[in-house]
């Protein structure tokens, strides 16, 4: 909020509306208020008004139409209640008001806290479980009925099955469905109707009310007997907006009474289409498979020979076959003739010449022994010029020639007189012997010194 004391300027009287209206919402939460109900109007709009009191002060209250419709109860002057309302000021002339969200009787919340605990407690129990709960019977002999004769949703119970299957017997278990005493007298017939089995299928329900009316569905004994009843149980209680504990320990939970009753009732008019559906289907496969039958009977018919006529129509294709394989074998054997007189052909055009043979190896083995005599002659030539430059490269034929071959000490053959020093001993070898010696002068000429 801002500091006014800090403003120089004057604000209007719509600014401070709704700066207190903002200062208020922001600081008073939405909370529960408990009073009495006085001058209360609904104008035609659907919006409500009203004056929330008690003994010492009271404060103006409004209800807006989109609120107010989802009220399932009527609202009359002098009622205790309690509202869950937002503290605002309306601006226009700067009234202080509640805006109220929901509305509800006096002593409510205790209802509401005692039923969120039964719930939690059975839920945690296991009596909420899906997996537990037994699938209804499609074509019940009989169904049974918990509720009060009085009450208007036996009437729609009883009229729903009468239109949807005129014939299914209805047992009904009389019981008071308010009031005190009433819870205790709910679980007794549930359990009768159990222990006696006159029934597949068992109805609990009763009409729409307030909360206080449906609480002898809110019971825990109600809950354990339907937990216990041994035939699958279907809860019909109150609108569709009406939410009790048996509904959800139920097998199957309808919106309303009527609901119930065609849960659990086949419908005879849908049933007489299926079974006429069924009938036509019947007709056209039955139809279907009589022709199929028919065009079968025609074509083995066809097939259908005597056997007279079937042993002539085998004898003639017998002597076709006989004068096929005739025809076969002649074909054969000319073929055969003509391969075999072909190759006695071939076979003469390919014998051997054998005296020309015979002179063509005789003329061959004349000219191998020329080849090979002139070989030889060739070869016997060339090893006498072989042997000549032998003898002509041998020392020994040199050395027969009157030369000799001079090697030092150490046996090298001397080729130079540098080699050599005076006194050096030297082997002379001639053609016939070898002979010692020592150098006593040499010199470089090639003639000897005179």
């Amino acid at each position: 909020m801002p500091d006014l004391a800090l403003q120089p300027q004057v604000i209007t009287v719509s600014e401070l509306n709704r700066i207190a209206r903002e200062t208020l919402e922001r600081n008073l939460p939405l909370l529960w208020v408990a009073g009495e109900i006085s001058n209360f109007k609904r104008y035609d709009s659907g919006h409500c008004y009203f004056t929330l009191k008690d003994a010492q002060a009271q404060v103006d209250c409004v209800m807006f139409r989109h609120r107010a419709q989802l009220q399932g109860w009527s609202t009359r002057d002098g009622m205790q209640v309690e509202v869950r309302a937002l503290p605002t000021l309306y601006e226009a002339r700067g009234k202080f008001q509640l805006n109220v969200e929901v509305m509800r009787r006096a002593g409510l919340g205790a209802l509401f806290e005692a039923f969120e605990r039964l719930k939690a407690k059975l839920d945690k129990e296991g009596l909420f479980d899906p997996a537990r709960k037994r699938p209804l019977p499609r074509f019940p002999r009989a169904i049974g009925v918990v509720t009060s004769p009085q009450a208007a949703a036996l009437r729609d119970v009883l009229t729903t099955l009468k239109r949807r299957m005129p014939r299914l017997p209805v047992v009904i278990y009389p019981t008071p469905v308010q009031g005190e005493g009433a819870a205790t007298r709910i679980a007794a017939a549930v359990a009768a109707a159990g222990e006696r089995r006159d029934c597949d299928v068992l109805i609990v329900c009763r009409g729409g009310g307030s909360i206080e009316d449906l609480w002898a569905f809110n019971e825990e004994i109600v809950a354990r007997a339907i937990l216990a009843c041994g035939i699958p149980v279907v809860s019909g209680v109150g609108h569709e907006t009406d939410f009790t504990i048996a509904d959800f320990v139920a097998d199957a939970r309808a919106p309303t009474p009527t609901a119930a009753a065609e849960m659990t009732s086949p419908d005879r008019q849908e049933l007489s289409k299926q079974v006429v559906h069924l009938m036509r289907r019947l007709s056209r496969n039955a139809v279907r498979a009589l022709e199929s039958r028919m065009q079968r009977l025609d074509f083995l018919s066809r097939r259908l020979v005597h056997p007279g006529e079937r042993i002539r129509s085998q004898l003639g294709e017998l002597r076709h076959l006989a004068s096929r394989l005739s025809g076969a074998w002649a074909h054969a054997l000319d073929q055969h003739g003509w391969r075999l007189r072909e190759a006695g052909l071939r076979l003469a055009a390919s014998a051997p010449a054998v005296a020309e043979w015979q002179r063509g190896c005789a003329e061959i083995a004349r000219r191998l022994r020329d080849a090979a005599r002139r070989r030889l002659e060739k070869a016997a030539e060339a090893l006498a010029r072989l042997d000549a430059h032998l003898k002509h490269l041998n020392p020994q034929s040199v050395l027969e020639r009157g030369y000799s071959i001079t090697q030092d000490r150490q046996g090298r053959i001397v080729l130079d007189a540098a080699q050599l020093s005076a006194g050096a001993g030297v082997r002379i070898t001639f053609s016939k012997g070898w002979a010692d010696a020592s150098v006593e002068r040499k010199g470089n000429s090639v003639e000897p010194d005179r």
